[in-house]
């Protein structure tokens, strides 16, 4: 079966809309999401359009600024500094990658916790880390919603990660952990990947490298998340399973794309949303 993340996240923006009108009747506005993006990245703009249509979509206000790719780190960090003190501002994403002499690093540390709808902030990890309240990341939390929306319990089966980005690896491996799966997080120096991956009842690969694994790597009746997108020359988008070997194998598949891309956007907008609502029960 083929997890349709385009339908599963519409069906989480559609609730995320009363929420919205709710938490705008009780502070007398809308939330707001103000997304940073650096340079002219043809892919990053892209992400960008996306997130703020989908946040007028569910009713967040969405504030965009844009800076050339020459800027200066410090006038960045100023900016973000900036939206941080503001007041109708309640959540910022700046659009990573960044340019090479701009630390994200120091960027997003300039994101204050309660901001910080992407959970990038060093506080939010440690938070998500020690088993404690926090923004949680969007990849992530979409990825459990997507395996959860299969109805098989994660608790009690095996799962193997493969990449350990900060991003994506290390918090999602922490999630299925939190959820008493039994984990596994494989990476470029894991030996003989073939015969771990086949072991997993839970299959989550983001690396970045095309059709890494195949149906062969997959075992029999496992749920398959694929959380990269690289484009080819000929301009047609896959991911990191090679998805026509998998699927005949897998008993549920993300497809790329409409698997985790729909869903991480629909996490960035109930994340916004959490963080206005406690923004404004404070």
């Amino acid at each position: 079966m083929t997890i349709d993340g385009k339908a599963i996240a519409g069906r989480v923006m559609a609730d995320l809309i009363p929420r919205a009108e709710r938490l705008a009747q009780a502070a007398g506005r809308k939330a707001c999401l103000a997304v940073v993006l650096v340079g002219d990245n043809p892919a990053s703009r892209t992400y960008v359009r996306a997130k703020i249509k989908a946040a007028e979509l569910v009713g967040i206000q969405g504030k965009e600024l844009e800076f050339p790719a020459g800027v200066p780190q410090d006038e960045l960090l100023a900016a973000v500094s900036a939206l941080d003190a503001d007041p109708s501002v309640d959540g910022i994403l700046v659009q990573l990658p960044l340019p090479p002499q701009i630390d994200p690093d120091r960027v997003l540390d300039a994101i204050s916790p309660a901001k910080d709808v992407d959970g990038f902030h060093p506080a939010n990890v440690s938070s998500l880390q020690l088993g404690r309240p926090c923004t949680i990341p969007c990849t992530p939390k979409g990825i459990i919603r997507l395996i959860d929306s299969t109805g098989v319990s994660i608790e009690g089966k095996r799962a193997v990660v493969v990449g350990r980005s900060n991003i994506v690896g290390k918090p999602v491996a922490k999630l299925l952990l939190d959820r008493n799966a039994t984990v596994s997080i494989a990476h470029s120096h894991t030996r003989d990947l073939k015969s771990l991956t086949r072991e997993a009842d839970i299959l989550v690969v983001a690396t970045g490298k095309r059709s890494l694994v195949d149906g062969s790597m997959v075992k029999p009746g496992a749920i398959v998340i694929d959380v990269g997108i690289t484009r080819t020359a000929e301009g047609t988008l896959g991911g990191d399973v090679d998805f026509a070997s998998a699927k005949d194998v897998a008993a549920w598949i993300t497809p790329v794309p409409g698997g985790v891309g729909p869903m991480t956007v629909a996490m960035l907008m109930e994340n916004t949303l959490e963080c206005f609502e406690a923004r404004i029960n404070r």
